[in-house]
């Protein structure tokens, strides 16, 4: 999906934008790989095509000493990602603990399957898959205009257009909203591609191997059972 931003955001956001979208991200002792370095990648535009494909991410942070991984949806804006939550929910809360902005050390991971790779021996199967891992701290945005923008890109994220034909947050469900912010700075991508890895003394196994691809792709747009007959469905979505 492209770089999504609504009007709103360019006051509160664009400044995130600069960074550059060129380049790669400098590699740290988090973001190389113990395994598989040649399938890391640094490269910005690639980092910024896998996230903006995907639409769930898995946040994951320390809590009472525990690992806590949780699924939830999130947008780009050109070096910042905005990360969805309640307010109820712990990590916006840790994020600002004590009644500052302390911010709350994550890691934030997203990830495509993009085949099944099935060899003649069970030890060299395998996916192909575009992955993505960001380390940081992320901040609960507290900022009323930047939130709204904030909300905008994560709407936008989803189905681009979208947030221009709804209804915005009214100040209930703003107060019920938590969103956090993730500057893309220790970030690193990893990208398997290609067919099956085999011992050469295994060729001869009579067994089928090859690659399964995985594609995700929209369905048939569904209407609510409420929805006035006479609102006909957007360009945007008819799109898809």
């Amino acid at each position: 999906m492209p770089e999504t931003a609504t009007p709103a955001a360019h006051g509160a956001v664009e400044a995130h934008r600069a960074p550059g979208s060129r380049g790669a991200y400098e590699p740290t002792e988090l973001t190389v790989p113990t395994r598989g370095r040649p399938r890391a990648s640094y490269d910005r535009e690639l980092v910024h095509a896998i996230l903006d494909e995907a639409y769930v991410c898995h946040l994951g942070f320390v809590r009472d000493g525990r690992p806590v991984v949780l699924p939830t949806l999130y947008g780009r804006v050109g070096e910042r990602l905005y990360v969805h939550g309640s307010t109820g929910s712990r990590p916006p809360r840790m994020a600002g603990a004590g009644g500052t902005d302390a911010g709350l050390p994550v890691c934030l991971t997203v990830t495509h399957v993009d085949g099944l790779v099935l060899a003649r021996s069970a030890f060299h199967h395998s996916v192909n898959y575009r992955s993505v891992v960001v380390h940081g701290t992320a901040h609960q945005v507290t900022d009323r205009q930047e939130k709204l923008a904030a909300l905008d890109a994560l709407v936008d994220h989803v189905v681009p257009g979208r947030s221009a034909d709804s209804r915005p947050a009214n100040a209930r469900e703003l107060a019920a909203t938590a969103v956090l912010r993730l500057d893309l700075a220790e970030v690193s991508a990893k990208v398997r591609t290609g067919g099956v890895n085999e011992e050469p003394e295994d060729l001869g196994l009579p067994h089928w191997a090859g690659v399964i691809p995985l594609t995700t792709r929209y369905g048939a747009a569904q209407p609510d059972r409420d929805l006035d007959p006479s609102i006909a469905l957007p360009g945007y979505l008819a799109a898809l």
